[in-house]
């Protein structure tokens, strides 16, 4: 998959049939669109392309909110994208000067005149444009004026559920993983470095890996605990993860994100896991001692184990 972060007359393009958007999360709907498009191009010979941006828009447009919590990185986004059989992905710079730009003059200016396209694939609400000023009649208003054509897909919904990037990310900020993994098609993810902690868990018999995120923009499941996968080294191991301010033995309100892996027991400090985050055990909550907290993660790694024996 080639990724273009810059256009210029040197970047050619074989008359792409484009899809447009953020697409965080890369979604079940988003899946439909990108599907279709791929299969499209691929019967036609063209190139199969996603418009998309770097940064966010809302960082650009909306910095002092600091709201820009993403349920992928570029990286993850990337990786998505990659495995659907997208030909191109475009990260374009997202800037207030182009953010001032209408919908016609996106059009003519930057899909037409740069990049040429041939066809255009949206989902059912997209709008695009200053101050999202462009839909869909717009858009196939200026594709019968600059000789492209427009395909609107139709919502995609699971359980009677229409689904979008904004109510996955409300599912993981309400801990409700486990939906949010029915909307994206595949299990929320944090991925991240391990670094060195209070080391208090070794001490009460259940060791946990700190993980640094390495990216503020990412969204991360409300406080509490959860099943969850990770992969090491191509290595799948199952444990139980604490998001949280670990109210019994710290007092500095730092939100962490830490896993006891089952039946582990090696140093890997400097190492990068993937954490599939499967499903809400319980909130956080202070313990009147070491002990009584103890007693709460054994009961928690049995909850988790018995949760992931069935859902392996």
């Amino acid at each position: 998959m080639r990724i273009v972060r810059q256009l210029s007359p040197e970047i050619k393009f074989n008359s792409p049939i484009l899809t447009l958007g953020t697409y965080d999360g890369v979604h079940l709907g988003h899946q439909e669109i990108i599907r279709s498009l791929v299969e499209k191009a691929k019967n036609e010979r063209k190139e199969s392309v996603l418009f998309t941006f770097d940064p966010h828009p809302r960082k650009v447009l909306y910095p002092e909110s600091h709201s820009v919590k993403l349920v992928d990185t570029v990286e993850e986004k990337l990786e998505k994208l990659e495995k659907l059989g997208l030909d191109t992905v475009i990260l374009f710079p997202f800037t207030k000067e182009f953010s001032r730009l209408s919908a016609m003059e996106f059009v003519r200016d930057v899909l037409v005149n740069q990049i040429g396209i041939s066809e255009m694939h949206i989902g059912h609400d997209h709008h695009f444009g200053k101050n999202r000023e462009g839909s869909f009649q717009e858009l196939q208003e200026l594709g019968e004026l600059y000789h492209f054509d427009v395909y609107q897909l139709p919502a995609i919904s699971v359980e009677e559920t229409t689904i979008s990037s904004t109510k996955i990310r409300n599912a993981i900020l309400e801990g409700n993983v486990a939906y949010a993994a029915s909307l994206l098609g595949t299990p929320f993810v944090l991925e991240g470095t391990v670094v060195k902690g209070q080391q208090i868990g070794r001490t009460i018999g259940f060791p946990t890996a700190n993980i640094d995120l390495g990216n503020s923009e990412k969204i991360v499941p409300k406080n509490g605990v959860y099943a969850a996968k990770a992969y090491l080294g191509g290595k799948l191991i199952h444990g139980v993860m604490n998001v949280g301010t670990r109210p019994t033995v710290a007092n500095n309100g730092q939100v962490t994100i830490e896993i006891h892996l089952f039946d582990f027991n090696e140093e890997i400090y400097g190492q990068r896991m993937k954490i599939e985050v499967m499903q809400h055990i319980r909130d956080e909550k202070r313990f009147e001692n070491i002990e009584d907290l103890k007693n709460q993660i054994q009961l928690d790694e049995v909850t988790a184990r018995n949760y992931l024996s069935v859902h392996l």
